[in-house]
């Protein structure tokens, strides 16, 4: 561990002295920015246009709204703009990735933080420090094993047989519940307001640590994910949708587990229609025929999307998402939403 370590440069108080501060849409109305940049070109116009759908979405009662993450926007100043989406009912589901929930939201929600670094700073030193670098932004090794054993410790209080990650993560919002160390995390804002929340790729994440060490200390008894059951239930979700909008901040993972939902639903024998609005806010290269980088226009050709109200935002996220959220909450659109309460469809929990 760090502390076993012979540092020749910088201490680990050094590097770790400028916590990100996660923005707050609510504090600033970006309506006038967003005005402006629909008579604009590029990037301006594109975002200008993201937002209107998403305020669309809103604005359609009918429609289930899905945010999915990927990326490490939460670690860099998004995590408010998140849990704000679910406190003032601007989404009713989540997609993300393990670390977007666990590395990132469930660390903070114990108490530690996100840093200020730099991407030019030598990683070896790092290495020595015990700091982990996201680009920019540094994380306390020494604070995530922390989390990783935390996760165990709460696998380890639960009946052992399978979950689905929505299940798992519900677990963890009575945890925060009743082991309050920061309030109004993303996960304990979502269990408040029955918003289900899936990592399809959970183990890929500090949950994935705490749980192997889980099983390790319970060999014969212990708990596991279910990731097909998980996608029965998202596709249970929408199922039960008149009608969808995606909201999506990067692309990954959750970009294709919550554009499957349609035709896992027609190999079910239901009738849904494709995703009627759609967001994407991403960097990714659409020439490599990834699914991160894959248009919306494209997902329409696999019968996922439909392209009438579909924008593709090719942006950085933290520099365009605080724009169209706080545009979105000034608008208000959201007053007139009634909350889908989805985690409630699921008997257990």
């Amino acid at each position: 561990m760090s502390k076993d370590k012979k540092l020749t440069h910088n201490s680990k108080k050094d590097f770790l002295k400028s916590p990100v501060e996660h923005i707050d849409i609510t504090s600033f109305d970006s309506r006038p920015i967003i005005s402006s940049m629909e008579r604009m070109s590029f990037v301006s116009r594109e975002t200008a246009n993201a937002a209107n759908i998403f305020n669309d979405m809103l604005k359609d009662k009918d429609c289930t709204i899905f945010l999915t993450l990927a990326g490490s926007t939460s670690a860099a100043g998004c995590m408010n703009i998140y849990k704000d989406l679910v406190k003032y009912n601007m989404v009713d589901a989540i997609v993300a990735t393990g670390a977007s929930i666990i590395d990132m939201d469930f660390f903070e929600a114990l108490g530690f933080k996100h840093y200020q670094g730099s991407q030019f700073q030598d990683d070896t030193e790092l290495r020595e420090n015990y700091i982990d670098r996201i680009y920019d932004t540094y994380i306390d090794e020494d604070e995530l094993q922390m989390c990783d054993k935390i996760i165990c410790d709460i696998a380890d209080t639960l009946e052992p047989r399978s979950y689905t990650s929505r299940e798992f993560i519900h677990e963890i919002g009575k945890y925060l519940k009743k082991n309050p160390k920061k309030k109004d995390s993303l996960i304990e804002t979502a269990y408040d307001n029955n918003v289900p929340i899936f990592c399809p790729a959970f183990t890929d994440s500090s949950a994935g640590f705490g749980l192997v060490m889980h099983q390790e200390k319970n060999p014969s008894k212990h708990m596991t994910i279910d990731s097909i059951r998980e996608f029965r239930e998202l596709t249970e979700i929408k199922i039960k949708s008149k009608g969808s909008g995606l909201f999506m901040i990067g692309g990954g993972v959750p970009k294709n587990f919550i554009q499957d939902t349609v035709i896992c639903a027609e190999l079910l024998g239901k009738e849904v229609e494709m995703h009627k609005y759609a967001v994407q806010i991403t960097v990714a290269d659409s020439r490599d025929g990834a699914c991160s980088s894959s248009t919306l226009k494209e997902a329409s050709s696999w019968g996922k999307v439909d392209i009438t109200k579909e924008q593709m935002v090719f942006a950085e996220a933290t520099s365009v998402l605080p724009l169209i959220a706080s545009d979105a909450y000034h608008k208000g659109s959201w007053k007139n939403r009634d909350r889908k309460n989805f985690t409630k469809i699921f008997k257990k929990n």
